[in-house]
């Protein structure tokens, strides 16, 4: 994560890389060329190459939330930029350097087990620190903007390593400048300001109910509660193929909401800060009998309709053919489009 004083080596060059066990859906994937990236000043000149030969390329990091085909023409450069430092406090918050190839349920770990909290709620999404800013991780009314500072990324379109105040990254529901951005930002390190008066957040329904009306949790407790709740819901991907949620909440506005009501009394919903309505992706994906059902070797989770599953031998095809039937099937019923969550490289 920290700047080598006398340069460091240069990024390990890899032809012909098998990824299947660097994506958690596990399809078979090889990268043409594969890059390891783990220091920042390793990525001009690999961003030099890459332009002299004209290749396409990407970043990947955990593989947590992307979709791999058979074949990654061009470059990949693999994320695993690593460290952690607490590099300043004030009277409001201690500030959290990250280099973006932490993974991140390790990374909230650690900040509990250093005193650090108010990253509970993520606990146990996967991917790495540099992937979630991008995707605006959330889960149980937090969302990873909420706790970010800054970002210090590697600009390919500049050739120039920016930081990023919070406000000039435009957070929004799985959004961001880099996810609005695609191919031009490589984020080497999140900095985090993790507030010194910590206050549980558990207005979350799911995460509400696993602790009694009037309590007051520690960070520790909620930590627990979430990876209770994501291990009921979510399949282990070392067990069954799959990126978490394939689907996101569709927002729709109050009045679409209220005439959608009107003929599905018991439609799940939560009101947006924007005055809109989201829509439970999960249970619209539900409601057209997709969970539990297998076509080939992919299907929909039987214990959570959000989760698109490779049962063995899966493709990127497979899964994306399931996806459009879905898709299909809730705009036919509800007027409603499924976007989806995953990044398709």
């Amino acid at each position: 994560m920290n700047r080598a004083q006398n340069g460091p080596l240069p990024a390990k060059l890899i032809p012909n890389l098998g990824l299947k066990h660097r994506n958690t859906f596990g399809f078979d994937a090889s990268a043409e060329l594969a890059y390891e990236i783990t220091s920042p000043e390793q990525i001009p000149a690999v961003i030099s190459d890459i332009a002299k030969q004209k290749l396409t390329w990407r970043v990947l990091g955990g593989g947590s939330n992307v979709i791999l085909p058979e074949s990654l023409s061009g470059a990949t450069l693999l994320m695993n930029i690593t460290g952690q430092e607490m590099i300043a406090s004030d009277e409001v918050a201690t500030y959290l350097a990250v280099g973006g190839g932490v993974n991140w349920h390790e990374l909230v770990i650690w900040t509990l087990e250093n005193d650090l909290p108010g990253l509970e709620n993520l606990a146990l999404i996967p991917g790495t620190v540099g992937a979630a800013p991008i995707q605006n991780i959330g889960a149980y009314g937090v969302e990873v903007a909420d706790y970010i500072d800054s970002i210090e990324a590697f600009d390919a379109k500049e050739q120039a390593f920016v930081t990023l105040r919070k406000e000039a990254c435009h957070f929004a529901y799985r959004d961001s400048y880099f996810k609005q951005n695609p191919h031009r930002f490589i984020v080497t390190q999140v900095v985090f300001k993790l507030p010194k008066i910590w206050q549980a957040r558990i207005h979350y329904a799911d995460l509400a109910t696993q602790f009694f009306e009037g309590s007051n949790p520690s960070p520790e407790e909620i930590f627990l509660a979430a990876c209770k709740i994501r291990t009921r819901k979510l399949p282990d991907p070392t067990v069954i193929g799959n990126a978490g949620s394939f689907f996101q909440n569709p927002i729709v506005p109050q009045e679409q909401f209220e005439t959608l009501l009107k003929t599905h009394t018991d439609l799940v919903s939560y009101p947006d800060a924007t005055g809109k309505r989201k829509l439970a992706a999960a249970w619209l994906v539900d409601q057209c009998g997709f969970k539990g059902q297998r076509m080939g070797d992919v299907g929909v989770y039987q214990n959570q309709a959000l989760v698109l599953v490779n049962h063995g031998g899966g493709t990127a095809q497979d899964v994306l053919g399931l996806a459009k039937c879905i898709q299909d099937k809730v705009r036919a019923e509800f007027g409603v489009s499924l976007q989806i969550e995953p990044n398709i490289f």
